[in-house]
């Protein structure tokens, strides 16, 4: 009978979420850098090189891939001849080593986890409680499955009950579409079909924790009805067009993963679940003999692959910004950012909200007149860092305060990631703003353009509080203009056309 010791299990848990947080796993890297190389698109294919730059840095300087380091998913398979020398629940030590993850002062995680979810949403500061499940099976080990999953990813997370004789083809190709580019393209989509409905949400999220294999199935050919299904979708979505970033281009997934279960005659629910950028999972096994330790990855995995600015890039000089400066953006165009700007995302923006419906207006100390707004919640800054990662956040959660920031406050353009919806784009239109996007999963090299910061406002908020950030060359692209001509629309609809037309995706 193996015994599993509770600080080995916890310690176990601790150290895979901070190897996670700084190490891709090797497979992504492999297929990004294979994406990279076989994109036709200048926009997506900077947008690639970004997310690559930012992978190595992570991994030379152990700090985190994305801002948002996610919630922890743990999928757990406990021997039944397991025994536990240790006084706390599975759960309770799960949580403990989430803590110690997140808390270590070397590399800070960012705490992301709200109690009360409902209601007054208060920040757990630890990142606990993790989403744990359990199976028990045959054996003598425990086998540890475990995510950090993003928060812009898992809020795309799709789900349908169709009739037992609807296409799962036809749903997919309808529904990828309707997830824009909040979820961080380009990466993986895990789907799951059968069971009952919470089950079929299961095996999508746990086909994620499976190795990107695409190539290597093409090249050996499928073997199953499955996989066969893997190769249609994989292919079918990638000629779509969204592309990086939804910037249009040849690669939107590297992979497409399928579990299936039995289910009931009369059903057919399927699930669908995207794994951004920031691909963060790692496997392994305690068998009783200590703590689990997992390979170490060599610079040399990394591909050679250094971005840097546009020659063509616009500078741009933040405290001087006018309007009539706004106005010369074309949609497409590379700005470099050089001065303060503010920040603000979701708790920010409805406390705003709140004041003006008040009647009391802003705080003395922020001022958005002719200035622009980064929708960010970065990570605490550890040695000489002025700020931890700093990416962007999905943009169209702030679409319902647009219109109100524009209108009553002076603000000139907003930075975030991916698309905007239509109330976003109307109020954008109206005001003659402008939308500027910086890339999801390149949050370690973006924090590089950030010189200095501090809280402004609503420090109780922790990382959802206003920071006013001063940025040199900050890189950001001109998504939509003020005149409402936008490249998440047009960038996509382009390579669509062009895909058509390429011998590589003929047949």
């Amino acid at each position: 009978m193996t015994t599993i010791r509770q600080d080995d299990f916890i310690q176990s848990i601790a150290d895979a979420l901070q190897h996670i947080s700084y190490f891709h796993p090797l497979d992504y890297i492999h297929a990004l850098a294979d994406a990279y190389e076989k994109e036709q698109s200048p926009a997506a294919k900077d947008a690639i090189a970004q997310i690559l730059t930012n992978s190595r840095m992570c991994a030379e300087g152990h700090r985190p891939i994305c801002q948002d380091t996610g919630i922890v998913v743990v999928f757990l398979k406990v021997g039944m001849n397991v025994r536990w020398d240790a006084t706390m629940s599975v759960q309770e030590m799960v949580n403990a080593g989430v803590r110690r993850a997140y808390l270590l002062p070397e590399n800070v995680l960012r705490p992301s986890i709200v109690s009360d979810p409902a209601f007054t949403r208060q920040n757990t500061r630890d990142n606990t409680p993790a989403v744990v499940h359990c199976e028990i099976v045959p054996g003598d080990t425990v086998d540890v499955k475990l995510a950090a999953k993003g928060g812009g990813s898992e809020n795309k997370s799709k789900f349908a009950m169709l009739n037992p004789s609807d296409s799962i083809v036809d749903w997919v190709m309808k529904t990828v579409p309707t997830m824009g580019a909040g979820w961080c393209p380009p990466g993986m989509l895990g789907i799951g079909i059968g069971g009952t409905a919470e089950k079929a949400m299961l095996l999508a999220k746990e086909s994620l924790m499976e190795h990107i294999d695409m190539t290597q199935l093409k090249q050996r050919g499928p073997q199953s009805k499955i996989e066969e299904l893997r190769i249609e979708l994989h292919d079918k979505i990638n000629a779509l067009g969204i592309g990086a970033q939804g910037l249009g281009g040849l690669s939107t997934v590297l992979d497409v993963k399928i579990f299936d279960f039995p289910t009931h005659a009369a059903s057919k629910p399927i699930a669908m679940i995207p794994n951004c950028a920031a691909t963060r999972h790692a496997h392994f096994t305690l068998d009783g003999s200590g703590a689990a330790t997992l390979p170490i990855p060599k610079l040399s995995d990394w591909p050679d692959v250094t971005w840097k600015p546009d020659v063509n890039a616009k500078q741009v000089h933040l405290n001087a910004l006018t309007a009539a400066e706004v106005a010369t953006w074309n949609a497409g165009d590379r700005l470099l950012l050089t001065g303060k700007l503010l920040t603000g995302r979701d708790a920010a923006h409805k406390r705003i909200a709140d004041l003006y419906a008040s009647g009391e207006g802003l705080p003395a100390e922020v001022d958005f007149t002719n200035r622009v707004i980064y929708y960010v919640g970065p990570v605490n800054p550890v040695r000489d860092e002025a700020v931890g990662p700093a990416g962007p956040t999905t943009a169209t959660r702030m679409d319902k305060f647009t219109e109100m920031m524009l209108e009553k406050t002076g603000l000139l353009a907003m930075i975030g990631k991916a698309e905007r919806g239509p109330t976003g784009l109307e109020a954008i239109r109206k005001h003659k703003a402008a939308y500027l996007m910086a890339v999801g999963g390149a949050a370690y090299l973006v924090s590089k353009a950030i010189r200095a910061s501090r809280v402004v406002a609503f420090a109780e908020l922790g990382m959802e509080a206003i920071y006013e950030f001063d940025v040199e060359e900050m890189p950001v692209t001109v998504a939509v203009d003020s005149a409402g001509n936008n490249v998440h629309e047009t960038g996509p609809r382009e390579w669509k056309e062009r895909i058509r037309s390429l011998p590589v995706l003929e047949g």
